[in-house]
């Protein structure tokens, strides 16, 4: 059996922490055995002691694409199984199957191994979809039904919705309710033979339609539904309710804590209920699993819900499920985001049992404490005119490029130099030029003297402007003596640093700027549409110029661009030759204003 971890590596403590450490010390768990695969009660009897100390899963349905909330889940399920020497089983609710698809399995399956996490343990793999447990999950529900614990009803869906009642009324008994065993046994197989037509009957639990819970006046658990299932063709024509199937897909497993968000928490009494009837029958494992809810992460300017960012797709809001501006694992990753900064937020924002909003400027803030110190610095001008060094030819051979370099990385020199030409003719942002300084202004203002950073100072002596007023060149004098890295660099102390690339080799690349998909920071929270939310100016794509170096880039590198922020070669559009840069964030908050 795995050994606990060392209690220094352990994260800070919350209330699933607290919750698993009490059943480890109490040995909750400890002797139940495991048959080396999801089984029955019978099927693990004859297996060995389980290996895990605890087993949780990560179990989502393969209806869409995972976003930021799936994330946080991803990194508590598989963290603490990874903490406390257990178990993280990877599960695919896949018991709809009119809504999944094979690309949402494969989709998720990345998402998930990208983020760094895995489902291989103890040599074995605990991939595991719900829908290879039908057959229990039918012989479970007959176990019901000949215990008196569950009936057919052919009520209407309207009659059904009527007679549960409401907060304030309890329910009526279906007409149905009353059967014999016999005959709801043989209704029961008729609909899974396909005899009824669909939405003609539903299995439901005998349990209370006068509960204060409305969750348990008497649930649907199987209904009729002919669809053809991505992972079992058309063997089935019922179909099990999530709720009803969920706890015996964690029992079959031997899950110890069956971690959810808040909104199935009303769902619990039924979880137990079910998981005590079968548990009674000896079909399920002892002690059952227990299921334990957090808040959902609510992230600023982000909506999560699959319905909704289809809506976004489908409409061609967005380029697509992976359009960098999405909360989507593949849109944050397309972004520039790393799995690293992902967990780093999960792990800041912690778990509790409260629904709050997380600023958007966290995960940013996570992301900048992770690339910091590892990303590669170069120069970029996102904003480009032209800066003429007027004295140039003066001073050198005429074509003369001098050679000039920086550190790859600040602090750390074994990532070597990087190399860049600097000639007569530059590039520099715009917003570098003033021709009447405002108070503070330290850049290029007629008779000012700046440095431009690995380079030379050099002093202002104005610029050009066409018939419109747009300046068109900005004109300098360099200042002999003066290079980075040599013995006259600090005769002349000047106050403003600007960046620059050389027109003669720098390299043209397409940027792309995100801003905030949404003008608002809680999304579809009012009355309004929440298409009337969209921000329309949350993607601006630009021609810059760039360091030689980043022609050498691979899609994926991340990059810090000095002044502006991180930013990231497009993992699916750039290419040699053509260069595409996606802005992760900017080098301080920008969402929180």
């Amino acid at each position: 059996m795995n050994a606990p971890p060392e209690k220094e590596t352990l994260k800070p403590s919350n209330f699933l922490r607290q919750v698993i450490e009490r059943d480890l010390e109490q040995g909750t768990y400890t002797q139940r055995k495991w048959a080396g695969q999801p089984a029955d009660a019978a099927g693990h009897a004859q297996g060995q002691a389980d290996p895990a100390r605890i087993r949780t899963r990560f179990p989502p349905e393969p209806n869409g694409y995972l976003h930021v909330g799936h994330a946080k889940s991803i990194c508590l399920n598989f963290g603490l199984a990874r903490d406390y020497g257990g178990v993280c089983h990877m599960r695919f609710d896949d018991t709809n199957p009119e809504k999944e698809d094979k690309e949402f399995v494969d989709s998720i399956l990345d998402a998930v191994h990208w983020l760094g996490f895995g489902w291989e343990a103890h040599g074995t793999s605990h991939l595991y979809h719900a829908s290879d447990y039908f057959d229990f999950m039918y012989r479970a529900a007959e176990y019901l039904v000949e215990a008196g614990l569950a009936y057919v009803d052919e009520q209407s869906a309207q009659d059904m919705r009527i007679n549960r009642g409401d907060f304030n009324r309890p329910g009526t008994d279906s007409p149905y309710r009353s059967r014999s065993i016999d005959e709801n046994l043989q209704r029961f197989r008729d609909m899974r033979d396909a005899k009824l037509a669909d939405g003609a009957a539903v299995l439901r639990a005998k349990i209370d339609m006068a509960h204060p819970n409305i969750n348990l006046r008497d649930p649907a658990i199987y209904r009729i539904r002919r669809a053809n299932h991505h992972n079992t063709g058309d063997k089935w024509c019922i179909y099990p309710m999530y709720t009803y199937a969920h706890p015996i897909e964690d029992a079959l497993e031997n899950i110890t804590h069956s971690i959810c968000t808040l909104e199935f928490e009303d769902q619990r009494p039924f979880y137990d209920w079910l998981l005590d009837r079968l548990a009674e029958g000896g079909l399920v494992n002892q002690p059952h699993p227990r299921q334990y809810e957090f808040a959902r992460l609510n992230l600023t300017y982000v909506i999560t819900s699959k319905r909704k960012l289809k809506q976004l797709v489908d409409e061609g809001r967005v380029s697509g499920w992976d359009d960098p501006r999405m909360p989507t694992i593949v849109g944050l990753r397309r972004r520039g985001y790393t799995a690293q900064s992902i967990q780093l937020f999960a792990d800041r924002i912690g778990v509790t049992k409260s629904d709050s909003w997380i600023d958007y400027s966290t995960l940013e803030g996570a992301l900048r404490d992770d690339l910091d110190p590892k990303a590669a610095r170069a120069m970029a001008v996102l904003d480009p005119v032209q800066l003429v060094i007027s004295n140039w030819d003066a001073l050198h051979d005429v074509g003369f490029l001098d050679a000039c370099s920086a550190p790859v990385h600040p602090h750390l020199p074994e990532a070597g130099t990087r190399e860049f030409k600097f000639g007569r003719e530059l590039w520099i942002e715009r917003s570098d030029y003033e021709d009447v300084p405002p108070k503070g202004y330290n850049r290029l203002f007629p008779g000012n003297k700046v440095r431009l950073k690995y380079g030379h100072v050099i002093e202002c002596k104005g610029a050009t402007r066409d018939a419109a007023g747009h300046i068109t060149q900005v004109q300098a004098e360099l200042i002999p003596d003066t290079k980075s890295g040599t013995p006259g660099a600090s005769a002349i102390k000047v106050k403003g640093v600007i960046t620059w690339v050389a027109a003669a080799d720098a390299v043209p690349a397409q940027v792309r700027l995100y801003d905030k998909l949404f003008t608002v920071p809680q999304p579809d929270t009012s009355d309004k549409d929440f298409l009337e939310e969209l921000n329309p100016d949350s993607l601006k794509v630009i021609t810059a110029y760039v360091e030689p170096a980043l022609a050498q880039a691979r899609p994926d590198d991340r990059f810090q661009f000095e002044r502006h922020g991180y930013f990231v070669a497009d993992r699916i559009e750039h290419a040699p030759g053509r260069p595409v840069f996606n802005k992760i964030t900017g080098m301080k908050d920008s969402f929180g204003k």
